[in-house]
């Protein structure tokens, strides 16, 4: 009879090769902290508040703004920070200081008050279109000397949007400025042809004291992801995508030359894409945000200059030995005996965030006991050296709600803690 391949379905599987008749053990992947992240560590255990918290390096924020920095340089474009995936006033402030920008993009409406009242001599662009109701909540909580008639563009994607925003300029005898989303290849919504395009030009050209036309934006993060070949490569990709943005440029310069007025904001890329624009003229600004603090979903070839800046940590609040699964109790004996990487049971202060665990390395998540936002489990080898009170570091796989769950930001730099940052509330 021949033998087949097959793997034992446990959480430390181990396979049994075809023809040879035996089993190869899993290997011991653990290993204690390296130098960076044991600093982290004894820094933590002396002066931390021994609960979750979100670090941000600040070393390593610097480099990956400083990439960004090279790269618009090299066009003469400018930089607009997206506030929703950094989501914390002075981290905000800290990025646009160091990167001598005052463009930021914005995403909800109390976020979009609080960038209005805390950053007084801001750009603002909506990233997405809101609700019209939404625009007048941000209109009669609007506070201080921020000048929305001139400092602010709201994004609007369809003609009867555009109408219901007239009206509110209407009722409130003010002036926006409109920012149209253009589909340049996402199909998330926005303008996909010349005919609406036209129809919203039309709108504002007929409303000149209520509605001003202040650009484009073309969202494009799907071209430097990374896509199956046979949809075909980054490049060809980007290539369409220019072609759209493009296009649309060149119909309203040509058929509405009275709205298109210098200094107009074409807004375009996104965190995987921004360096692909260093290879196109068209656009005024490109857009940023994850990337300049990498979470594990921006490990991307476009992104390969920029470092992890973002880390969990959270303290192991218990280490109980070889992995035990409820019902099973001493059967559970068989897990440890076969993965060394099941001999070390540990359970950490919260748990069940978007995020994996990045040291010490060979920690993982146990399936089979299931997550927990109350008391993680997490297995290691002996090697990992975790004791009670060390701290299980992971990188989040996403920046934008999860830097929310955590409270203050603890900046850090050299390995030290140095500032505490609130986030938006």
């Amino acid at each position: 009879m021949k033998r087949r391949n097959f793997i034992v379905g446990a959480a430390g599987a181990g396979v049994l090769l075809a023809g040879a008749g035996a089993w190869l053990r899993p290997s011991d992947h653990g290993a204690p902290y390296d130098d960076y992240f044991a600093r982290l560590n004894r820094e933590l255990r002396e002066h931390g508040p021994m609960r979750p918290v979100m670090l941000i390096d600040l070393d390593r924020l610097d480099h990956n703004v400083d990439v960004v920095m090279q790269s618009v340089a090299r066009t003469g474009k400018h930089l607009r920070v997206v506030e929703k995936s950094l989501p914390s006033p002075q981290l905000l402030d800290y990025i646009a200081r160091r990167a001598g920008t005052r463009r930021m993009m914005s995403f909800h409406q109390p976020f979009l008050n609080h960038d209005a009242e805390r950053f007084p001599d801001s750009d603002l662009l909506l990233g997405k279109p809101l609700p019209v109701g939404s625009a007048q909540q941000f209109y009669e909580n609007l506070r201080g000397p921020f000048d929305p008639t001139t400092q602010l563009q709201w994004l609007l994607d369809t003609p009867e949007r555009l109408q219901q925003y007239l009206a509110l300029a209407q009722g409130r005898n003010t002036r926006l400025r409109i920012n149209i989303e253009l589909d340049v290849g996402l199909h998330r919504g926005g303008v996909a042809d010349h005919e609406t395009l036209g129809r919203m030009l039309r709108i504002i050209g007929a409303n000149p004291q209520h509605l001003e036309f202040a650009g484009f934006m073309g969202y494009d993060p799907f071209v430097g992801m990374g896509v199956p070949e046979v949809l075909g490569s980054s490049e060809e990709l980007f290539a369409e995508v220019m072609t759209l943005y493009d296009g649309f440029v060149d119909y309203a310069r040509t058929q509405h030359p009275t709205l298109w007025k210098p200094g107009l904001t074409l807004n375009t890329a996104g965190s995987p894409s921004y360096r692909m624009h260093e290879n196109e003229r068209t656009s005024t600004e490109v857009s940023v945000g994850s990337a300049l603090v990498k979470p594990t979903h921006y490990d991307l070839p476009s992104l390969v200059e920029h470092q992890p800046a973002a880390f969990i940590a959270t303290p192991v609040i218990k280490s109980t030995g070889p992995v035990r699964i409820p019902a099973l109790d001493d059967k559970s004996k068989l897990f440890s005996w076969w993965d060394p990487n099941l001999r070390e049971t540990f359970f950490v202060y919260g748990g069940n965030w978007m995020a994996e665990p990045e040291s010490p390395r060979g920690l993982q998540f146990n399936g089979l006991y299931g997550r927990s936002s109350n008391q993680e489990m997490v297995n290691g080898s002996s090697a990992v050296g975790l004791k009670v009170d060390d701290q299980m570091f992971l990188r989040p796989t996403q920046s934008e709600s999860i830097l929310l769950q955590f409270g203050d930001l603890l900046a850090v730099r050299g390995g030290r803690i140095v500032e505490q940052w609130p986030v938006y509330s």
